[in-house]
């Protein structure tokens, strides 16, 4: 696993464990489509939704504001 990979997984874990203000730090340095998507969820968890929208566009993701629900489809994309 690549640092970067290992940053996702980290700032992952910080949302799943509901730290979106570190997850937040991590995912706002990286420029992936797996951190804007992270970056969206950090945003829906804070219920931002008008910026967490911005950040599923970039991600190329369709908008969900059902965070469990990403939370676990981000785990399962990241650990593919």
């Amino acid at each position: 696993m690549q640092s970067k990979d290992k940053k996702l997984m980290e700032a992952l874990t910080l949302l799943e464990r509901g730290d979106w203000q570190q997850a937040h730090a991590i995912v706002q340095e990286q420029q992936t489509q797996y951190a804007y998507w992270l970056h969206g969820i950090v945003h829906v968890m804070e219920n931002d939704l008008a910026n967490a929208q911005y950040w599923y566009e970039r991600a190329k993701r369709t908008f969900s504001s059902d965070a469990p629900s990403e939370l676990a489809a981000a785990r399962a994309a990241l650990e593919d």
